[in-house]
């Protein structure tokens, strides 16, 4: 099993007010900045799925996905992208495994977690949760599956993560709450971003 990365940044951040979340501060550093320096510790290569000018990402050295089908169309749409991009990257490569750009804190076990829970399968997705919640976006995919998802999409009416993935084989790995901090927050809002600096700080805290 060869696994790469991939950041899902295509959505509108409509709750943000528009613009790039994953561009606003955080401790110092752009959002994504954290995402990808915590990715990039458990697998390599790594991509970003983003939609529109890929140059504002420019300083961050990753290549830059956008979604294949539909407009905007959910995470779905930048996990098929990024199926396509690890084909096409390097034929070797049997899954991707996807984060949200605008979740600095996800687990730094998470490829390990979802790697135990796939076990010895090779077309297994397996979806993180934590605290009784499922992440959708976080997640192990086989590329295998990307023809699959390219007609799933092409004919559903739902762009539903789960509508899709409940058509397959699936597990889940369940992620800690330790500390007071849910690996999995992300910042949905403005006051969002309050809550990453100090859960940020807690974690950094000796």
């Amino acid at each position: 099993m060869s696994v790469a990365g991939v950041i899902l940044a295509g959505g509108l951040s409509r709750r943000m007010g528009g613009g790039d979340k994953t561009l606003m501060p955080l401790a110092g550093r752009p959002m994504l900045a954290h995402v990808i320096g915590r990715l990039r510790a458990q697998v390599k290569p790594v991509a970003l799925n983003a939609n529109g000018d890929p140059a504002r990402f420019a300083g961050f050295g990753l290549p830059v996905i956008a979604d294949t089908i539909g407009d905007h169309a959910g995470p779905l749409a930048g996990v098929l992208a990024g199926m396509e991009w690890a084909k096409r990257t390097d034929a070797a490569i049997t899954h991707i495994v996807t984060v949200a750009g605008d979740t600095p804190l996800f687990p730094r076990n998470l490829l390990a977690g979802l790697l135990s829970a796939n076990g010895d399968s090779r077309m297994r997705i397996v979806l993180a949760t934590s605290g009784g919640y499922r992440h959708p976006v976080f997640g192990l995919w086989p590329v295998a599956l990307a023809v699959d998802l390219a007609t799933w999409m092409a004919s559903t009416d739902t762009f539903k993560v789960l509508a899709w993935v409940r058509n397959h084989d699936h597990a889940f790995a369940d992620f800690p709450i330790e500390g007071g901090i849910d690996p999995f927050f992300n910042a949905n809002a403005p006051e969002d971003l309050a809550e990453l600096e100090r859960l940020a700080s807690l974690e950094t805290a000796p």
